[in-house]
């Protein structure tokens, strides 16, 4: 009896142990949030004398003062940046799935040779393509327009190999098999079969395009000059680049507390998805 309550005294320690680093994790990611959302109800000056565990006064004031600002059509460049990012994970996680599901259900003779192709694509680094891509989007007269941003996000090697990855210790080639005996057509069992079964690497995977394309600065500010067409990233850059004597750091920070409330929303639908996935796996298991 002495050993076993030895051993559950150690369970509880180590149970404990964990509990502690958890929230301590929790803590330190949800922190910055917390000092974002202080800063975004403070006054400029209040902001230069340093932190603050209370919110200020100022929410209304700095909110007031950024949708007010004829330079920043925050509404419309929140439009702007939720079609792009909506529209690259939806297409970027359907053709990749597809993609994936291609490699990893058929045999054909450069399979291995395609595979590989995709992997090396994954390693060059969008930085270095830019100019050319650029150079290539001014030629077919398709600068200040979303397709450029939208359409090459089709080709996502990083989403291609992680459901590629989720599929070989997920997807049972029986079902598929399966079905063919059936007779439903290969884009049939893809949508009606694969889709439900990589839901959650899917959903994870949305997640990471969405937030990715809607935090991104580089590409677009190349392409988009029209004040309509900017999004919110190049709105929050200008903001920062102001005249020093316009310059309100309240109001960069309530900007970028908008900006992060989209990307919340979705991570709080799609984590359904993906706990979903992992509740039918643990159960199948």
């Amino acid at each position: 009896m002495a050993a076993v309550g030895r051993h559950r005294s150690k369970i509880r320690i180590k149970t404990i142990i964990v509990q502690a680093l958890l929230i301590l994790l929790t803590f330190l990611c949800l922190f910055p949030f917390y000092i974002l959302i202080i800063n975004s109800s403070r006054f400029h000056p209040d902001i230069q004398k340093g932190f603050s565990f209370l919110p200020g006064k100022a929410f209304l004031h700095n909110l007031k003062n950024l949708m007010g600002d004829p330079n920043l059509p925050v509404f419309r460049a929140l439009r702007n940046s939720f079609i792009i990012s909506a529209s690259c994970a939806l297409l970027s996680t359907y053709f990749s799935t597809l993609t994936a599901y291609a490699i990893h259900a058929y045999d054909f003779r450069l399979k291995k040779v395609a595979f590989t192709f995709i992997l090396m694509i994954m390693m060059v680094p969008g930085q270095v393509t830019a100019l050319g891509f650029v150079n290539l989007i001014r030629r077919m007269n398709l600068m200040d327009n979303f397709i450029p941003l939208i359409i090459p996000t089709i080709a996502a090697p990083i989403v291609f190999f992680f459901i590629k990855q989720y599929m070989e210790n997920s997807l049972p080639m029986e079902i598929v098999e399966a079905a063919r005996i059936d007779g439903a057509h290969e884009f049939r069992t893809f949508n009606t079969i694969i889709l439900p079964i990589t839901k959650p690497a899917i959903a994870v995977q949305m997640i990471f395009t969405f937030t990715s394309s809607w935090n991104n600065y580089f590409i677009p500010s190349l392409i988009l000059n029209d004040a309509k067409m900017k999004t919110l990233p190049i709105l929050i850059a200008q903001l920062r680049s102001a005249d020093f004597l316009k310059f309100d750091i309240g109001k960069v920070y309530m900007l970028i507390s908008l900006s992060i409330f989209p990307v919340i929303i979705v991570y709080a639908f799609l984590s359904r998805s993906i706990i979903q996935g992992v509740a039918i796996g643990s159960v199948k298991g």
